[in-house]
């Protein structure tokens, strides 16, 4: 369950940032603008969340962990808003610079989104961590 709601939190936050940026900047399609938030919130959070943020590391280096999982949530956020971006919308917007925008915004979002997954959805860390200390 707390998986579920951690997509809810990183969708409605990909989907605000896309739909400002995207819909109301850049003249995209709402549509299309809920089609990329709902695919990036799946791939960033598969790849960037569940492999590399917390497979990165134990919670001392949250520091670290946090940092890489974020540069990788920037260049997967770029390149999924881009890649869908320009099969969704086509010529009629340049999205590479919309997309740079929004990925560097996301990755801000990410870094405390990572805080959040590391107390409420991945507090096994912790556990698994205690258990091998006894």
């Amino acid at each position: 369950m707390n998986h579920v709601k951690a997509l809810a939190i990183k969708f409605v936050m990909i989907a605000a940032v896309l739909f400002i940026i995207l819909t109301l900047m850049f003249d995209v399609p709402l549509a299309d603008t809920l089609w990329i938030s709902l695919a990036l919130t799946i791939i960033a959070y598969a790849m960037g969340d569940l492999m590399v943020f917390r497979k990165a590391g134990n919670r001392a280096e949250q520091n670290k962990r946090n940092a890489i999982a974020t540069v990788a949530d920037i260049v997967v956020a770029f390149l999924v808003i881009w890649v869908m971006g320009e099969a969704l919308v086509g010529n009629d917007v340049n999205i590479a610079t919309p997309a740079i925008v929004s990925a560097l915004l996301i990755g801000g979002g990410e870094w405390f989104f990572h805080k959040y997954l590391d107390r409420s959805v991945f507090p096994e860390k912790d556990d698994h961590a205690h258990t091998a200390a006894r």
